[in-house]
């Protein structure tokens, strides 16, 4: 494998991440087609599908030996597999049911991981316009600017972040109301803005101090992952500490 251009990955994904935030904002003003995956709260639009295809094309343009890890792709029908090779982890809107309704909290995630490791991770809201970009080992950053996360250590005193997700089955639905039962006691506040993306870079910029969820997939996680750590904060699953 050869020496992998950080700054070059950065700022063409950068470059592409810009430009597909036009499509968002635009598109989230307008009435969408709508199609269903796994549930019916489980979305996908025809700006999900545009966004990753736009992605997708510049960066294999750029990166023709690159590997692609894309939400839709993968709920098409590829196989999700993340090698040693440099893998680009997208989530083209991440919170497609906030898209739908026109809530402004939505984003578009991009990670490009090598040897199964974060080295680039951007996370757009382009309606707010909040572009969150962090390479590994030289910080994250909020629209230039240099964030870190809140330092807070006191669960009492802490903003917490959690997410209700995409399935209906009873049982599911039950762990994810009693978790949030037993949690709000003992937390400062909890708030669920419907996209984890969102919710990592939030406690990156230290907006909020804890995100938690159950159930996400690579392409939630890729780049909030290396923006909460090269904010200064801790990544952690309910296996193995990976921060």
């Amino acid at each position: 494998m050869s020496e992998i251009d950080a700054k070059k990955c950065f700022d063409v994904a950068l470059d592409l991440v810009k430009q597909a935030g036009k499509v968002v904002r635009e598109a989230i003003k307008k009435k969408k087609n709508i199609e269903t995956k796994s549930s019916a709260v489980d979305l996908v639009t025809e700006s999900d599908k545009a966004v990753e295809k736009m992605l997708i094309s510049g960066l294999s343009e750029a990166f023709p030996d690159h590997k692609f890890i894309g939400e839709e792709s993968v709920s098409a029908g590829q196989k999700c597999v993340l090698t040693d090779e440099p893998t680009w982890i997208i989530d083209p809107i991440d919170g497609t049911m906030n898209f739908v309704h026109s809530f402004p909290y939505t984003c578009i995630s991009v990670g490009l991981w090598v040897k199964k490791a974060a080295l680039v991770g951007i996370v757009y809201n382009p309606v707010l316009e909040q572009m969150f970009t962090a390479i590994k080992g030289q910080g994250a950053f909020l629209n230039g600017e240099k964030i870190s996360v809140s330092g807070e250590t006191e669960l009492g005193k802490a903003l917490v972040f959690s997410e209700m997700g995409t399935s209906l089955d009873p049982e599911k639905v039950n762990t994810v109301l009693t978790n949030i039962t037993n949690l709000m006691p003992k937390v400062h506040g909890c708030r669920a803005m419907g996209s984890s993306a969102l919710h990592s870079a939030y406690v990156a910029m230290g907006a909020a101090d804890v995100s938690y969820t159950f159930g996400v997939h690579c392409w939630d996680t890729a780049a909030g992952s290396l923006l909460v750590k090269e904010a200064g904060g801790i990544v952690i699953d309910t296996e193995v500490s990976v921060g």
